[in-house]
């Protein structure tokens, strides 16, 4: 007992350990930002981010790792495996030129749909908590409606760039919801709301740097909001998740537990936290510490330092993210960039806001810290195709968003610095 008692109440050598990855990890994204013309800034917020999760994942599932596999670091090994295949992911999305996934964005779209469907089969999909949503292969979990939000956005991007000239129309719209509501309607099935609710919202966005009518967004907007209630309200435990969402204390042992929890963890962190590995709410007292409820520990053994340099590290990204789209080279680059910006931030204010009470639970990781390989890999993938836009943007020199207006199409051509064309100065010179 006495070595258990050790092995769980200190800030223990993985810890350690996985810091040294993290100093090791960012110095190298000093060498390859350097080298490879990607923006320092973006990859270093990226960087940053993936080593304190490692950090954090570790803290956090320590016990439960322990409890339940006999190794404490279990979970981090784990979480090691994701990092290192999306590591992999993001330096080959980082290297390729984002114009090839035109190409791809049919054939993938079509095989992330036979993955939601495959995923539903009995025996072959793996159920969780009432959910079928997983493949599991081997010590590995894949999640088909994870892949599928990365997919969206290149398919969505492409959609909208080919269909410029329609999306002032009705009729445009229209298919665009359609296809949308397909895509909805396969993940939905899969009980996976948060997913949905992050595809639709980028998807929202998207058709708004696409250009549509102010008129057209909002009837949009109306109907995935009628959608968003019905799915909520038509499903017993989402409308009590919802109910006592107002006030979690009023059933604070029944459906408001989780939330009251993550309060009394942030609330006993205070300014400076009670210190990386001394957590009390991850031994059991908070479900899903490492997972969706991560932002919790960091508050409680970080304090309000921890989370504000989290929030500041994605309020980082965010920013280059949107310089990366403004300065892309054509609009296809632009979508793609304001797409996966969006994607990221919608996500971490989403588990941000409903840690910290703001908004109804619904189960989205919080990007690159909590453990889930499937997420951390989409993800990692996800931002290497924008460090490639950056790179290319910042080579080209372009300094305005080709072709992609947030209200509507300028009617110019695309930018002719894209892929070596004559570049901005040439531009001016025909004007």
């Amino acid at each position: 007992m006495a070595d258990r008692a050790t092995t769980l109440n200190t800030p223990v050598a993985g810890v350690r350990t996985a810091a040294g990855l993290a100093s090791r990890a960012l110095a190298a994204a000093d060498r390859a930002a350097a080298s490879a013309g990607v923006d320092g800034w973006l990859l270093i917020a990226i960087v940053g981010l993936v080593a304190f999760g490692l950090v954090m994942v570790y803290s956090a599932s320590e016990p439960l790792g322990y409890l339940w596999f006999g190794n404490p670091s279990y979970f981090f090994e784990h979480q090691l495996i994701g990092v290192a295949l999306g590591g992999a992911g993001m330096a080959l999305a980082a290297r390729m030129d984002y114009h090839r996934l035109r190409g791809f964005a049919k054939p993938l779209a079509i095989g992330t749909g036979i993955l939601l469907l495959a995923v539903l089969v009995p025996h072959l999909g793996a159920q969780h908590f009432g959910a079928q949503r997983w493949f599991q292969l081997g010590p590995l979990s894949v999640q088909p409606s994870a892949i599928a939000v990365v997919v969206a956005i290149i398919f969505f991007a492409r959609w909208l760039t080919d269909r410029h000239s329609m999306l002032r129309s009705a009729q445009g719209v229209r298919d665009y919801i359609v296809v949308l509501g397909i895509l909805l309607a396969l993940v939905l099935a899969e009980r996976d709301l948060g997913s949905t609710i992050v595809i639709a919202a980028v998807a929202f966005v998207l058709l708004a740097l696409g250009g549509a009518r102010k008129r057209h967004l909002l009837l949009l907007l109306a109907l995935l909001g009628i959608g968003g209630f019905f799915m909520v309200t038509l499903v017993a435990y989402r409308a009590d998740r919802l109910a006592h969402f107002f006030n979690p204390f009023s059933d604070p042992l029944g459906a408001g537990y989780q939330n009251v929890q993550a309060l009394y963890a942030l609330g006993s962190g205070g300014f400076g936290g009670v210190g990386l590995g001394n957590s009390i709410q991850k031994y059991e007292w908070l479900p899903e510490a490492h997972t969706d409820f991560i932002f919790a520990i960091i508050g409680e053994e970080l304090g309000l330092i921890g989370t504000v340099s989290v929030i500041a590290a994605f309020l980082l990204l965010a920013w280059r993210g949107v310089r990366a789209s403004l300065r892309a080279p054509d609009s296809f680059g632009a979508l793609l960039a304001g797409g996966i910006t969006a994607w990221i931030c919608i996500e971490a204010f989403i588990n941000v806001g409903a840690v910290t009470g703001v908004i109804p639970t619904t189960g989205i990781p919080l990007p690159f810290i909590s453990y889930g390989g499937t997420s951390l890999a989409t993800s990692l993938v996800g931002v290497g195709i924008l460090c490639n836009i950056s790179a290319q943007g910042r080579r080209q020199g372009a300094t305005r968003r080709a072709n992609v207006d947030r209200w509507g199409w300028d009617g110019g051509p695309p930018d002719p610095g894209a892929r070596g064309g004559a570049g901005p100065s040439a531009a001016r010179s025909r004007r």
